[in-house]
């Protein structure tokens, strides 16, 4: 095994699950022996979770700051024009600073192509780049001149060529120049890396490259951070009330953290059988508020299912949705238009504290549609969690892929009635929520380990580089 002096470029600062692929892949690379240098964005303070080399700690890191760009957009002024402009989105939501790729015209293309060249030429040459996404970060490592590189697709940039393919010329006046953009990345690639079997076929059909080129790669999980705890009754109340009482971060349309706050009688009356005094099974989502993800549809669903668990239905907790940020209906204005009892909003928290959230709930639920891989899946099946996903995407390749041994439930994405069926099947047998569970876990020691990974992706470099 030949250690290789590794560039991996993203082209955000770290808020979505690309970059803590990147800090998990390039942590486990190292342990191989390779050098990794990454290279991205960065917001905000040292300390916060947004900032490069806080988020990247035990990494080396060389970053573009965006937070000028945010000040100018918060300013009246365009962040895409500041000296450092603020990366754009594969995602377009209104009022927000980083505005979808393909409503950005050629100057400011050019513009994050400039920025990008600077900062990798602060960078010694590596022996290869390994690049998250296809976006204007892969412009401006061609102009540097020819050395390998692995070009990682995480989905959503195959998400927004779908989307500019299907009327989004019409939506947004510079979709076509960067789907020309795009393709030509995808096609420059010496070797394309793919997290599921979906996105593999969505490679091939939307970038026309040969599929000798591409190889599946999935997302991996740090098996000894997120692993089963037996906490007790006790423990699993003091986090609830930690996160939902003491220190509140849930938020609703004003985008403000902690705008939502609960009593400790909330976390009595929803959370403990009034029978027993024992803790209800807990649903646990964990998300942005992304239209994908189905999280209004998941609310529907539970008040739904609520109706047939009887008098002490289990309580659904939201976790994530990046403050301020949401697609479509906002989570907490369809929970109160219902009138559901039960749901609890825990805001934005840092991945350190998500292990000990899986271990505080019973079930993952996330019903999203066409999830480009589904990371979070694995994090709560790792701390033996059954999950209820649907029948697409990325997770069709890991949830009941083995009859023998079912880890969750699957149903028909848009299906508020069998989703509604399977949050009743889960809380309600505890027989069955264990031993799927059991099998969740061991599913992720043996295939999703970060190790094993890494392993995979050091042969992608040395194929590439003898």
């Amino acid at each position: 095994m030949v250690g290789r002096r590794v560039v991996m470029a993203l082209a955000f600062y770290p808020r979505g699950g690309s970059a803590q692929v990147v800090r998990y892949l390039g942590g486990a690379l190292e342990t191989l022996g390779h050098a990794v240098r990454v290279c991205c964005g960065t917001l905000g303070p040292p300390g916060s979770s947004s900032h490069a080399a806080t988020f990247f700690a035990g990494l080396d890191v060389e970053a573009l700051d965006f937070t000028e760009a945010v000040t100018w957009f918060e300013q009246g002024r365009d962040p895409m024009a500041a000296p450092v402009p603020i990366h754009p989105s594969f995602e377009d939501r209104p009022d927000v600073p980083d505005r979808v790729f393909a409503s950005l015209d050629d100057d400011a293309y050019q513009r994050q192509v400039a920025v990008w060249q600077s900062l990798l030429e602060r960078v010694e040459p590596p022996d290869l780049y390994h690049i998250h996404h296809l976006s204007h970060v892969n412009d401006a490592v061609a102009a540097l001149g020819a050395r390998p590189t692995v070009v990682h697709l995480h989905g959503t940039e195959l998400k927004m060529l779908a989307a500019i393919r299907s009327g989004g010329q019409e939506r947004w006046k510079h979709a076509a120049d960067w789907d020309r953009r795009l393709v030509s990345a995808g096609r420059r690639a010496d070797r394309l890396v793919v997290i599921s079997p979906t996105d593999r076929r969505l490679a091939i059909d939307l970038l026309g490259v040969a599929p000798s080129l591409i190889e599946v790669v999935p997302n991996g999980v740090d098996v000894d951070r997120f692993a089963p705890a037996d906490l007790t009754r006790s423990e699993r109340l003091v986090q609830w009330r930690q996160w939902l009482v003491g220190d509140p971060q849930g938020w609703d349309e004003s985008g403000q953290p902690g705008s939502i706050r609960y009593s400790d009688n909330d976390i009595e009356r929803f959370l403990l059988d009034p029978a027993t005094d024992e803790l209800l099974p807990v649903l646990l989502f964990v998300g942005r508020f992304l239209g994908f993800k189905r999280v209004p549809l998941l609310i529907r669903a539970y008040a739904r299912a609520r109706e047939a668990l009887g008098p002490a239905p289990p309580p659904l907790v939201i976790w994530g949705g990046y403050p301020g940020e949401w697609e479509g209906e906002h989570p907490h204005a369809v929970a109160t238009s219902l009138g559901v009892d039960g749901v609890f909003f825990v805001g934005w928290r840092g991945h350190e504290d998500l292990a000990v959230g899986f271990n505080c709930a019973d079930v993952f639920v996330a019903p999203s549609v066409d999830e480009p891989f589904g990371q979070v899946y694995l994090e709560a099946m790792a701390c033996g969690l059954p999950v209820i996903a649907t029948d697409s995407g990325g997770p069709k390749s890991f949830v009941n892929t083995d009859p023998a041994r079912p880890n969750g439930w699957r149903v028909t994405p848009d299906s508020e009635t069998e989703l509604a069926d399977a949050i009743v099947q889960a809380t309600s047998d505890d027989a069955a929520r264990r031993e799927r569970g059991a099998h969740a876990r061991r599913l992720i020691e043996h295939q999703y380990d970060w190790r094993r990974i890494a392993e995979h992706i050091d042969r992608i470099y040395n194929d590439l580089l003898t």
